[in-house]
């Protein structure tokens, strides 16, 4: 069983959010596994370098649909999306100097952060984009 398991409630409704949504669940089951095996430092460093930049990259998507169809919620959506990839950010620079270890915490906060993102902020726009006719 997968720490994250995609469904139809995560579902956004825009193709390609969906679809990087899927990318980003993913890229986090990938680090479970990895924590769960006892994989190489390296490795769990690769995996969430690899997050943080697709969240990056999806975030940078979002944000310029929202532009683009003049979403009212946009700089709302934006603080979070910084404030988020801040979150992340700051965990990789911790790991990175050694200050902090990957742990079940860690893996409860990155699921807790994605799905919470999507179900909560990301379900906001659905309606939105799908009166944009957008898919």
């Amino acid at each position: 069983m997968e720490f994250i398991e995609w469904g139809e409630h995560l579902s956004v409704g825009v193709t390609v959010f969906d679809n990087e949504h899927k990318q980003l669940v993913s890229l986090v089951n990938k680090l479970n596994h990895a924590l769960l095996a006892g994989s190489a430092k390296k490795t769990m460093e690769e995996i969430l370098q690899n997050l943080v930049n697709y969240t990056k990259i999806h975030f940078k998507h979002e944000e310029d649909y929202m532009v683009l169809y003049d979403y009212p919620e946009y700089e709302k959506h934006k603080k979070e999306h910084d404030a988020l990839t801040d979150q992340v950010m700051d965990f990789y620079m911790r790991y990175q100097a050694g200050k902090t270890v990957f742990s079940l915490e860690l893996m409860n906060f990155l699921k807790d952060w994605l799905t919470n993102h999507i179900l909560i902020s990301d379900k906001k726009y659905k309606n939105f984009f799908q009166s944009k006719n957008v898919e």
